[in-house]
């Protein structure tokens, strides 16, 4: 806030959830009905800001209610204010692109919150939990269905490949009783973080930090003192909120206000102590800790049983099958011990089996348990018919065929036992069979363990590209400071690895990049990167970028050039390999319609399993019972039909398989995910913005930005209407001040252009911008618009028809035309100049269209542009005339996305298309390439909306793809990809749902008349682990994936 001489002043605030032209109306509207009326009101929506001049009479208050009324979120200023959701109610109310994201929110899954801006209750807050122990989708269903009980509880998502669940919760207190929830389930459960949601950002009411410091060099128990009397010394810059206590947890938290590079965290850092930023775990390390964790007891619990099956073998296999009879070491086990007919084989397997069922197939027992137990606990609100229809999981099955396995040897080995001693003991047990199945289900679960670590290395990946150090400048000495521009200084003679820079009075200070603050200098040497975060690792891109005094830099991209000085300005969680992280894991949150097929079958597998098993045992015994079967099949001695007929019924639980159909789908998404990272491709729409790129119909382009470059258009022509009375300097000077205020590419074009032109600095007040057509402003007495010709025209400016004739050849050439008028009175007259900007058309775009077109997938051009402008470039590129939609507002943008998505303005792209494609009854699959503020609406409306990663934040975040690189050709890439993860994960079903049908009539016996042949229980466990290692191998495969031969870029 800055005042003047005059009585008058600058007002500026921060308006965090601005969008549009219809906010920026709103606003202008509520500040003119106060009094004294503003003199002038500017409103960014690319900065966020509102600057008021007003008179001293006009109070910052008043200006601060005006805007808060109107529904807008602004900074603090001590007075109470009405609930946030009835302001955000009239913020919808006002604001177009929140109307039409609103209006498409119902159409949106559950899962994807993150996709519209929508009304959340003031104390709802994001849950997510690391959890442990998940093994197939029916450990995902329990879970879900357990929480969702819960009061207060709502939208969550269990994660079966990161081993992570996500929920919104009423109260923070909530938390813990969700995380309980988890545990009584059976499984592991570690609260990972709680955050609050909110709509909008706001801005820091300082720039204090809070931050955990690990002191290492902390050994007994007089250091922690030592370390509080260091950190007292620093004095008012610096708050202890949670002291260091004791030797055993060196770690202490402290509130501080940075003022670099005077005082920092550094200065935390120094002899004799050890500093360093403490982070607690990320969601990924949790996750990996705990999945290390659960294969290392696996291991154990494999190797301990591989070990006992040697013996197992050589008793139950060597001995019993395959030595021949009269051989003294078989006859010796052959023999009754100590009581009855049993065998001294069957106790040698029966004590080798007991610590196999308790300890090796323990975890398995202790986890089905605990599922049932929270199924029918105290108070659970699922209706008992559904508990019984809807129940266990895949450790349920292992445990039920295990322990019927070892029961039916117990029994039979009591059996035994009661019957007269004879020559050859009784042998007819299955312990053999508990080990072997134990240890196949072991080796197999620690196999699909560790080949579904490989499928979600994607962000482990991203954040392995963190550097690990960085080169602080710092003054040399307290008399010195660091130069904003150093000079006489060459780099190309600079020692990289030197400390001291005495030409400058500064030195080279080594530190990790968690110890940078805003404001520091760091140094990057010829050949070496800055930490974090580059454009060359993000996209793939290797190609230099020149870099000038006061370019952004983005971290991590590698300095070819001389040595140079780089301020940081952000810091922890806030780069642009943070974002993409977080991106990355929001997309595998959000599900494909077709993975609710296997929660569906997963939901009811068990109990289905189940009764199977329990009809083939029946069915057999009353096929024998009833004389069906002949006494030949009965080829045990003890146990009779019953036992016989178990067989079937074990092998029938242990050969079934859920994991892998729950399996099919996030395994082959999440290997996809990673491998469009790699191509710069980020998912933020996850396995639904897969699916429906996979079946897309129409792609929509916008102009400026996407099909063109958008990033250097240049004015190519300029014309001064002759009737104009004002000077041609004065005129550029007023072209260049009414653009000022908006950052869009053929402003800035126009403002370098008269810069460059001799163009008399004007001074405008009053500013108005509407959204797609232009900006009105005041100059002193006069009045002056720049914009479209649809502004011309409702403004009433006439054009000459010289003039119109010029404006037609620059229209037909492709370049956009921007117009300018001035008047003196209330009404506008003549036209007084024109500007012709021309925007390169993108190298690829030609190819990338033909490439649609051959797919049969019919292009599209939406633009606010005229339409002579856009079908000129659009005949550029290749797309129809016909499917060109030229002279639309923002929000009409979104409208016409729908009529495309209903087929009421498709057309196909050629003839052949026309006699190729059959009629559809449903609607079609539309997807909106685009870069601007002004795509946000067509984007949310879309079935996929693509943003290029150059473009604005709105756009972004209203996208389901981000293109990292503004090359178009990742959109064919983008497109195969989804095809080839969307038939992996066809082929993962159909081959998780044919071993099933195949193996389940086997295991039950339904060959067994042809030759005597029954699936034993050992190999139905093999074959099962190998049910779901093989699917997920499947998925693995993908990463063999090469993108198709990219068409080449044609010069334009």
């Amino acid at each position: 806030m800055a005042g003047n001489p005059l009585g008058d002043r600058l007002t500026t605030i921060h308006v965090s959830n601005l969008h549009c032209g219809s906010c920026v109306l709103t606003i202008q509207r509520a500040l003119a009905s106060l009094s004294p009326p503003p003199l002038s009101v500017e409103v960014s929506v690319v900065s966020q800001t509102v600057t008021v001049h007003h008179f001293d009479a006009l109070f910052p208050d008043a200006i601060h209610s005006a805007i808060h009324d109107a529904g807008f979120d602004v900074p603090e200023l001590g007075e109470p204010e009405p609930s946030s959701s009835k302001r955000q109610v009239t913020h919808v109310q006002q604001c177009t692109l929140c109307q039409n994201v609103d209006s498409t929110a119902e159409r949106a899954d559950s899962s994807a919150l993150a996709h519209s801006p929508s009304v959340l209750p003031d104390s709802s807050f994001r849950l997510t939990l690391s959890v442990g122990g998940m093994s197939c989708a029916s450990c995902v269903n329990s879970i879900t269905r357990a929480l969702s009980e819960i009061t207060g509880v709502s939208d969550v998502v269990v994660s079966l490949l990161e081993s992570s669940a996500t929920a919104l919760i009423d109260q923070k207190e909530l938390s813990q009783v969700v995380s309980d929830c988890v545990e009584d389930c059976g499984f592991e459960a570690h609260i990972m973080s709680v955050e609050p949601i909110v709509t909008s950002e706001r801005p820091p009411s300082d720039s204090s930090r809070i931050v955990s410091l690990r002191v290492d060099s902390v050994f007994c128990k007089h250091c922690p003192m030592k370390v509080m009397a260091a950190l007292e010394s620093l004095g008012s810059r610096l708050t202890i909120i949670t002291p260091l206590t004791s030797h055993t947890s060196p770690i202490v938290t402290v509130s501080y206000s940075p003022d670099p590079p005077s005082f920092t965290i550094q200065s935390s850092n120094s002899p004799p102590f050890d500093v360093t930023i403490h982070r607690p775990p990320s969601l990924e390390e949790r996750a990996k800790a705990m999945h290390e964790r659960q294969q290392r007891h696996l291991l154990f619990r494999t190797l301990f049983t591989m070990v006992v099956a040697i013996p197992t073998f050589i008793i139950g296999i060597v001995f019993m099958s395959l030595v021949k009879e009269g051989n003294p070491t078989k006859d010796y086990l052959m023999a009754p011990m100590w009581t009855g007919n049993t065998s001294r084989s069957s106790w040698a397997l029966f004590f080798l089996s007991l610590p196999v069922m308790f300890y090796s197939a323990g975890l398995f027992h202790r986890r089905s348990i605990k599922e049932i137990k929270a199924l029918w606990r105290k108070g659970s609100k699922t209706p008992i018919l559904q508990r019984f229809i809807q129940f266990g999981s895949m450790n349920l099955l292992v445990s039920t065929g295990v322990t019927v396995a070892f029961t039916a040897s117990v029994c039979l080995l009591t059996l035994s036992s009661r019957q007269p001693p004879q020559m050859k003991g009784d042998t007819t047990t299955y312990f053999d069979s508990v080990v072997f199945l134990t240890m196949f289900l072991l080796a197999g679960r620690y196999l699909e363990g560790y080949s579904k670590a490989r499928t979600s290395d994607a962000i482990t990946s991203l954040a392995g590209l963190r550097s690990v150090e960085a080169q602080l400048v710092v003054a040399a000495s307290p008399h010195d400071s660091f130069p904003e521009k150093p000079q006489n200084y060459d780099p190309e003679k600079a020692e990289s690895n030197t400390d001291m820079d005495t030409s400058l009075g500064m030195r080279i200070l080594k530190t990790t990049p968690d110890f940078l603050e805003v404001g520091d200098i760091i140094r990057c040497n010829t050949g070496t990167t800055p930490p974090r975060t580059g454009p060359s690792m993000l996209t793939g891109e290797s190609m230099p970028v020149s870099k000038v005094d006061s370019d952004k830099v983005y971290l991590g991209s590698i300095n070819r050039g001389q040595t140079v000085h780089i301020k940081v300005d952000t810091i922890g969680g806030d780069n642009m390999l943070d974002n993409i992280i977080k991106v990355v894991r929001e997309g595998s949150t959000r599900r494909a319609p077709i993975e609710r097929v296997a929660d569906v079958i997963t939901g009811y597998f068990v109990p289905v399993i189940t009764l199977l098993a329990i009809l083939t045992w029946l069915l057999w015994l009353i096929l024998a019972y009833t004389g069906v079967l002949p006494s030949s099949y009965l080829d045990i001695d003890i146990g009779g039909w019953t036992v016989w007929a178990l067989e079937f019924s074990i092998a029938v639980f242990v050969v079934a398989c859920p994991c892998g159909i729950s399996l099919a789908a996030p395994s082959a998404l999440l290997v996809g995910a990673g491998l469009a990272a790699k191509h710069g491709i980020l998912a933020r729409g996850g396995g639904e913005a897969f699916q429906e790129m996979e079946r897309v119909d129409v792609v929509v382009f916008d102009k400026t930005g996407t099909l063109t470059m958008g990033e250097e258009p240049r004015v190519s022509d300029c014309e001064f209407t002759p009737d104009t009375c004002w000077k041609r300097e004065v005129l550029l000077g007023i072209s260049a001040e009414l653009e000022s205020v908006t950052s869009h590419p053929l402003a800035i074009a126009i403002r370098h252009y008269c810069a460059s032109n001799g163009a008399i600095e004007q001074s405008g007040s009053s500013f108005v911008e509407t959204a797609g057509l232009g900006v009105e402003a005041r100059f002193e007495k006069d009045t002056a618009i720049i914009g479209s010709q649809a502004f011309m025209e409702q403004h009433g400016v006439a054009i000459d028809e010289s003039t119109s004739r010029v404006i037609q050849t620059w229209k037909s050439e492709a370049k956009s035309v921007v117009f300018l008028a001035v008047s003196d009175g209330p009404e506008f007259g003549a036209l007084a100049a024109v500007f012709a900007v021309t925007d390169l058309i993108r190298k690829e775009a030609e190819s990338v269209v033909a490439w649609f077109a051959k797919q049969n997938v019919s292009t599209w051009m939406i633009s606010g542009d005229n339409v002579t402008t856009a079908s000129a470039v659009a005949r550029m590129v290749g797309i129809p005339v016909s499917n060109v939609i030229a002279g639309v507002l923002p929000h009409e943008k979104g409208e016409k996305i729908q009529m495309l998505q209903t087929g009421a303005l498709n057309r196909p792209n050629s003839y052949w298309q026309s006699i190729s494609r059959r009629p559809k009854p449903t609607r079609n699959i539309v997807a909106m390439v685009g870069d601007g503020i002004n795509d946000a609406v067509a984007l949310t409306v879309a079935d996929i909306g693509i943003a290029i990663g150059s473009g604005s934040d709105v756009a972004i975040s209203s996208a389901s793809f981000i293109l990292l690189s503004s090359d178009l050709r990742a959109l064919i890439i983008l497109c195969d990809l989804s095809r080839s993860i969307m038939k992996r994960v066809r082929l993962n079903f159909l081959w998780a749902i044919m071993y099933n049908v195949a193996a389940l009539p086997i295991a039950a016996g339904a060959v067994y008349p042809a030759g005597h042949v029954r699936l034993d229980p050992v190999w139905a466990s093999l074959a099962m682990a190998l049910s779901s290692v093989s699917v997920v191998c499947s998925s693995l495969a993908l990463n063999l994936y090469r993108a198709p031969r990219l068409p080449e870029s044609k010069s334009t």
